[in-house]
């Protein structure tokens, strides 16, 4: 119970405790949604984006499996009927799924054993450990799009599970954007080659929750091949990210 109850802690103290970080992200996300707009954030956590899309008068569908952070996002949101609290996970295809949770540090409970195995021997997860599962309900992308309408931009931050994510959408949507880990830099490609199945994007790049373009590729969006080698110049830096993508309509 000490163990979880640090884990949630160390959570809302990195995602909400930090002094400017709600400024920095509604000016970021303001290139992304305009009041009224609707907002996914698929793995919502403890709710920092939720916060920051609802300050700028977006509605907002936040999906998490977690059950402690269910809770906390319908504590912080519960009476605002402009967010919907889903206590699922997303995937390839509706059904249920084990969820691997990490106590001491839930950010990084995911769905995927292969980037579990994966991120296993990298320094940044040393002190990591899954030590329980739970079993979640699975929907898909298309599904949420069914009941809720098609989101302006969506965020998928899923440890691992974004192609799969990815796997569940049979449409191009207008913005979206997925996490960048370098010790699983082929599970993004493999995220990448789902979006570039959808229609014609293009892409930037954003390191480690700073709400900033990366500017080595200039200040611009670029294609998939730019990224990819963008990617392969950040990979050895050992630093995470998060790779935007915005559709271009034929």
């Amino acid at each position: 119970m000490l163990t979880r109850a640090s884990g949630i802690a160390r959570s809302l103290a990195t995602y909400h405790g930090i002094p400017g970080r709600q400024r920095r992200m509604r000016r970021f996300y303001s290139a992304f949604l305009r009041p009224g707009d609707l907002a996914f954030d698929v793995g919502a956590h403890a709710g920092n984006r939720v916060r920051a899309w609802r300050a700028l008068g977006a509605r907002v569908v936040a999906v998490e499996p977690q059950p402690d952070f269910t809770r906390l996002l319908r504590l912080f949101f519960g009476r605002d009927d402009a967010v919907t609290v889903l206590p699922l996970a997303l995937g390839a295809a509706a059904g249920t799924a084990r969820l691997g949770v990490s106590r001491a540090t839930p950010t990084v409970s995911t769905l995927s054993q292969r980037w579990r195995d994966t991120v296993a021997d990298d320094a940044g997860f040393a002190r990591v450990t899954w030590d329980s599962s739970i079993e979640v309900p699975v929907g898909t992308l298309d599904a949420l799009i069914a009941e809720h309408g098609v989101p302006a931009f969506c965020k998928i931050d899923v440890e691992g599970f974004e192609a799969d994510v990815l796997d569940g959408l049979s449409r191009p949507l207008p913005a979206l954007s997925v996490e960048y880990l370098p010790a699983a830099h082929d599970a993004t490609l493999d995220s990448l080659d789902r979006i570039e199945a959808l229609g014609r994007y293009v892409y930037r790049y954003s390191p480690v929750e700073t709400m900033i373009w990366d500017v080595s590729a200039g200040d611009r969006w670029v294609d998939a091949a730019a990224l990819r080698a963008l990617l392969d110049r950040r990979r050895p830096l050992g630093r995470s990210g998060d790779v935007y993508a915005r559709h271009l309509p034929d």
